[in-house]
């Protein structure tokens, strides 16, 4: 496995070894065996605590198996996982459907350790494995009329029961701009702590995109579609007040119904401790380029 995007990360930053293999307790230091000076990723400050393999797994949002943030670890279990497969489409000059094990083949898999924000303004740091987006997308190949790439999640009644209840318009859709799609902070998580990803977490295969909110990184894929008009989204079909195309993290642009200035840092108690959230999560060094000729208090 292959380690890299080493920003202002320390070792302090890193989930020990031994939390993720026997999840027992919190450890300073570098982790044994593992190269930790080229760790992915950027974390707030020398002094941030690593979130828990317990809190990473059992506080999520997948709505297809309930609105509580407990519901997916109680029932996402019953998502089949096995076999599986990605259908590639749209404007690309090699579509069809991928098996998961034919992808995975053909990928470097790598570790990212990054900031995870919440539109609800809560966040973590999670150890992602995974690999470029853009790698699967070359493998695919895009054709030159390709502006966007749109995502959908898996949709399965009899195997979700939070989709009884309207509370999105079913399949969970996402989308992003190509050259979001592109950039190397953008992953396909398989795993996380170095396990094979949970399914509340999105098994087998995920989007994570580090400076944006949490709803845009969607779980457990199986349609990625290139297009050249801007594909819908279900939050932003949802309520297009509150929920835009782009949900880059901004502090300065509050949610219509709470402030996106501070967050609450999950695993860090009763009362969690609040930090200043950063702009683009703090990946702007490596992303405010895309959006420089933007208004990004419109485009949000």
């Amino acid at each position: 496995m292959a380690y890299r995007w080493t920003n202002d990360l320390t070792d302090r930053d890193v989930t020990d070894e031994a939390i993720y293999l026997n999840r027992r307790q919190l450890l300073s230091g570098a982790a044994a065996g593992v190269g930790l000076a080229g760790v992915a990723g950027v974390a707030h400050a020398a002094d941030l605590e690593p979130t828990s393999w317990e809190d990473v797994t059992s506080y999520n949002n997948y709505y297809e198996f309930g609105t509580g943030k407990d519901d997916p670890a109680k029932h996402a279990h019953r998502l089949t996982t096995e076999p599986w497969s990605v259908q590639i489409d749209g404007l690309v000059d090699r579509p069809g459907a991928y098996a998961f094990e034919d992808i995975m083949s053909k990928m470097t898999i790598e570790e990212r350790l990054y900031r995870f924000r919440c539109v609800e303004a809560w966040s973590m740091v999670i150890p992602w494995n995974g690999f470029e987006l853009a790698d699967l997308l070359d493998m695919a190949g895009v054709q030159s009329g390709a502006k966007y790439v749109a995502f959908e999640t898996v949709l399965r009644p009899d195997e979700m029961p939070g989709v009884a209840r309207p509370v999105l318009d079913w399949p969970y859709v996402e989308g992003l701009r190509l050259d979001e799609a592109m950039h190397p902070l953008t992953i396909m998580a398989t795993g996380i702590y170095g396990r094979d990803i949970p399914n509340q977490n999105g098994a087998p295969l995920r989007l994570v995109v580090p400076w944006k909110y949490g709803f845009k990184s969607i779980k457990s894929i199986v349609r990625i579609t290139l297009t050249d008009s801007e594909p819908p989204t279900s939050w932003n079909k949802a309520n297009a007040r509150e929920y835009g195309f782009f949900s880059n993290v901004n502090p300065e642009v509050d949610h219509p119904r709470w402030s996106q200035a501070s967050e609450r840092v999950i695993g860090t108690g009763l009362f969690a401790r609040r930090q200043d959230t950063l702009m683009f999560n703090g990946y702007a060094d490596e992303v405010a380029s895309l959006y420089a000729d933007m208004d990004l208090t419109k485009n949000f």
